[in-house]
């Protein structure tokens, strides 16, 4: 197959070019190093409380360490995440941090990230890494919705080419990718399943995703068939890419390749993509697209009955603890969000009892931490009069403290959610922590 002549990858980065770039044909055999990468199996909930659940504890071996599930995987989209050093996150809990190929592709540059080493020596983390495939931003840039799905409206009535009200189509999807504006400049961008790979292995992370097209809640259900299918044929090119690019760049650590379940709430497509993803040689697969909030755990819990027992589960942008508890009982292994930094931002912070705002004119002579019992950084060292005047003064370090604190909350409430699985008081556990932190 060949792609159209215009802008196409060379080098790392899209030049001009009256070529045409030539799919390599599917490789016969898998990579050797493959077998770098793994997922075992421990505990299942289903033993404990019934063939209802799907969830499981496991393990996931990467090149750059385990990472021990269910885990929450904190977000570092530009290489860092906001307002916290990757020594920070290591200190209070996080097993691995997860990028964002897009915004790494335009700034530094993927040549960067393999020049310095890769993604977690670049940026001085230990621990595994995971990067997306830049799917989100064919929906975000395509269509001008807000950067947060939503989850708790579904809407047909606009047209499936819809862009939201102010904003401006940077994206355009066709059968063999998308072209795409930068945000920061404006340029004009090619990304391809191929490319894609390209620039994920050039990135160096231990886990990648599939490029897919990501569609929204709004979009008809005709449309989403058509991306199914467009998805599923980019996931082939990815998996043929992604093995010619790990024979070919010797010397490299092994870099496993998640495929992406795309479907929305239609029952039947999201099935099928799982049944015709799940027969690819992936290493494991993400959960990803338009999830309504009420039906999160039965998609999920779908997608664990067809996709393969073996390999690990990643559900894209959960954190909300309701929806932690729902994903991972019904069957999801890793999760990430970009929201305990987000609202950290925005001063609030979590606490066992609820969320609450620091803002607030009440804490301006409290001397106490943000939670009395938390054991992170800016709990043992910090009031919360003290950060609610860093907000206040428009001092960076708030968001530092707060972002400490919220990333600490959710990790530690997914490792103690893993406790009480292998204990076997995961229901118990569950219905204590919801019925406090929503009793408000």
């Amino acid at each position: 197959m060949d792609l159209p002549a215009g802008n196409l990858w060379q080098n790392g980065r899209v030049s001009s070019t009256a070529e045409s770039l030539t799919i390599p044909a599917v490789p016969e055999r898998e990579p050797a190093r493959q077998e770098e990468f793994g997922f075992t199996v421990g505990t299942r909930l289903a033993d404990q409380e019934g063939e209802a659940f799907h969830g499981r504890t496991g393990t996931i071996r990467t090149p750059h360490g385990e990472i021990q599930t269910p885990a929450f995987i904190a977000v570092g989209t530009k290489a860092t995440v906001k307002a916290v050093l990757p020594e920070s996150m290591k200190g209070l809990g996080a097993q691995a941090l997860l990028s964002n190929a897009y915004h790494l592709y335009l700034q530094p540059g993927p040549e960067i990230l393999d020049a310095a080493g890769g993604l977690g020596k670049f940026m001085n983390w230990q621990g595994p890494t995971f990067t997306d495939s830049g799917g989100f931003q064919v929906m975000s840039l395509g269509s001008g919705f807000k950067k947060v799905i939503n989850m708790d409206v579904v809407d047909h009535s606009g047209p499936d080419d819809a862009v939201a009200p102010g904003k401006e189509r940077l994206a355009h999807v066709d059968e063999d990718g998308v072209w795409f504006k930068s945000h920061l400049n404006g340029d004009k961008h090619r990304f391809t399943p191929e490319i894609s790979m390209q620039v994920q292995h050039q990135i160096g992370a231990d886990i990648m995703f599939a490029f897919d097209e990501l569609t929204t809640l709004q979009n008809s259900r005709a449309y989403q068939e058509e991306s199914l299918e467009r998805t599923r044929r980019w996931a082939e090119r990815c998996v043929t890419e992604h093995f010619r690019l790990t024979e070919e760049r010797v010397g490299k650590p092994y870099q496993a390749l998640f495929g992406v379940i795309q479907g929305a709430h239609y029952e039947d497509l999201r099935r099928k993509a799982c049944r015709d993803l799940g027969a690819m040689n992936f290493d494991g697969f993400g959960l990803g697209g338009a999830l309504e909030k009420e039906n999160l755990g039965t998609i999920v819990g779908w997608c664990a009955e067809e996709l393969p027992e073996d390999k690990p589960r990643h559900l894209l942008g959960i954190s909300e603890p309701d929806d932690i508890f729902t994903a991972i009982e019904n069957g999801a292994d890793t999760f990430d969000c970009v929201s305990p930094t987000r609202v950290a931002r925005n001063s609030a912070f979590y606490t066992p009892d609820g969320r609450f705002n620091l803002s607030g004119r009440k804490y301006k002579a409290d001397f106490g931490p943000l939670y009395d019992g938390c054991d992170c950084y800016a709990c043992a060292n910090y009031t919360r009069a003290y950060i609610h005047h860093l907000f206040k003064a428009k001092e960076m370090v708030a968001a530092t403290l707060v972002s400490i604190h919220n990333e600490r909350f959710v990790v530690k409430l997914v490792d103690d959610a893993r406790l009480a699985m292998e204990s076997g008081d995961f229901a118990a556990y569950k219905a204590e922590t919801l019925g406090r932190y929503y009793s408000a």
